[in-house]
């Protein structure tokens, strides 16, 4: 069955980006929009966002992630290295994240480079989850093919009767990737598709900011 979507329509009325009320430093307003959604309570998971990597196979490939902390470096998440976006990660560090917050009609648009953080974060923040989460990182090979869901959910008892009442440390294959920006565009929507496009890129160690056409 087809289904035409070329009536769908939306004006975006709820806010707009101009350049005088910005700041000129992209991470400041980053934090800025990031809790003002947070605030709206109209987005379930604000931190959630798209990843966007060049696979192994030449393909890009976009996921959902969970950004876990923003500094003034760059994008901090979470992930098994042998993963199949931390085997591209690996071959070709040069990524995308992208966030989109539709109550507010937002997006945010960042090209970065990936980069392992610290193990003593990794640690930090490993020690910091749930145990099940814990266990979940140890029993999933991520990205490789199982037979069963049945495989996973036995191969969990398993680890929950090996670790009952004992530390589960972190493995050295999972761990913190920081994404620092090297690009970072602001998306306001506006009404007659007119949208507000705020790029910042970064010169030397300087932003610069300009303007696009929407």
């Amino acid at each position: 069955m087809q289904k035409d979507l070329g009536n769908y329509r939306k004006s975006y009325e709820k806010s707009a980006l101009l350049e005088g009320s910005i700041s000129v430093n992209p991470m400041e307003l980053f934090q800025k929009w990031f809790y003002e959604v947070e605030a709206s309570e109209g987005v379930d998971e604000p931190n959630a966002m798209t990843l966007s990597t060049i696979g192994l196979d030449g393909f890009p490939k976009s996921r959902v992630v969970l950004l876990k902390k923003f500094t003034h470096e760059g994008f901090i998440f979470y992930t098994n290295y042998k993963s199949e976006k931390g085997k591209a990660i690996a071959k070709n560090s040069k990524v995308c994240i992208s966030f989109f917050w539709p109550n507010l009609e937002r997006q945010v648009i960042i090209k970065g480079q990936a980069v392992k953080i610290a193990n003593n974060l990794s640690d930090g923040y490993f020690e910091s989850r749930p145990d099940g989460s814990k266990l979940g990182a140890l029993v999933s090979d991520q990205s490789e093919v199982i037979s069963s869901r049945a495989y996973l959910e036995e191969k969990l008892k398993v680890f929950e009767k090996k670790y009952e009442n004992k530390n589960i440390e972190r493995p050295q294959w999972w761990g913190g990737y920081i994404v620092k920006p090297v690009s970072m565009e602001f998306w306001q929507g506006r009404p007659n598709r007119l949208h507000d496009r705020i790029r910042y890129q970064l010169e030397n160690i300087d932003w610069k900011m300009e303007r696009l056409a929407p």
